[in-house]
């Protein structure tokens, strides 16, 4: 099995096990520029929040989107909107990835800006 299945097939354990706990997941995506992180609703679904490198207002705060630094910010911003739209606790689904780095630095700043997972 190669690096990109194995974890996908990670993902789908801490999915499944998500789901039938009917919590809001803070889902989180990287690839080697940029940094994702969302909160989709456990009943429909639906994307409640979002903050990426990408965004604007992140954009010029951060330099690099693929640094710790930036996953800090990311952090930063989705634990804001998040409180913006009344979520307060979700569940953190690292969508496969080890719990290193900037899946770390992320889960970490959200933790400290008032998300509790």
């Amino acid at each position: 099995m190669d690096k990109k299945l194995s974890r996908i097939r990670r993902s789908r354990k801490t999915r499944a096990k998500i789901r039938e706990l009917g919590v809001n997941r803070l889902t989180i995506y990287r690839t080697p520029r940029h940094t994702y992180a969302q909160i989709i609703s456990a009943e429909s679904g639906q994307v409640l929040a979002t903050a990426s490198t990408l965004s604007k207002e992140l954009k010029e705060e951060v330099k690099n989107g693929g640094n710790v630094a930036a996953a800090v910010a990311v952090g930063k911003a989705i634990a804001e909107k998040a409180k913006a739209v009344g979520v307060e606790t979700v569940a953190f689904d690292r969508s496969g990835y080890k719990y290193h780095g900037r899946v770390k630095a992320l889960a970490d700043s959200a933790r400290e800006h008032g998300l509790k997972f």
